[in-house]
């Protein structure tokens, strides 16, 4: 059983890759530290994510956000790389990020960072009548 965090992210192949389909993931317990001030910063990640040939391992995933407990990062920066390193694993056809944080100081900071793959384009949404 894993006892430390972990940069590495394992993936897996996507077992139906020739289709689109969402994967959700909430991550409700992500902690950094305010890199001014030292105190933490608690807030919630919401991932979506739509893969091409492969997944995240949930548990790898898990190690990996818990990584960022102890590091000084501004909301922005630490949504931005998070993305960049979850497009660097996964190559997803599309990938947004939500950061919800917490309040602090008053303010409540919402950070959304999207990737797009070269190329893709999302299906036309169907209507029902």
């Amino acid at each position: 059983m894993p006892m430390q965090p972990s940069r590495e992210l394992e993936v897996f192949d996507n077992p139906n890759p020739q289709r689109d389909y969402t994967v959700r993931i909430e991550i409700p317990e992500f902690t950094c530290l305010c890199p001014v001030t030292g105190q933490p910063d608690f807030g919630t990640l919401y991932l979506e994510y739509i893969p091409d040939q492969f997944c995240v391992e949930l548990k790898s995933l898990k190690l990996y956000i818990w990584s960022y407990r102890d590091q000084g990062a501004y909301h922005e920066a630490v949504t931005n790389q998070i993305v960049e390193d979850l497009v660097a694993n996964l190559a997803p056809r599309y990938l947004r990020l939500t950061a919800k944080f917490n309040v602090r100081g008053g303010l409540y900071t919402t950070v959304v960072a999207e990737h797009r793959q070269d190329n893709w384009e999302p299906p036309a949404p169907v209507q029902l009548a």
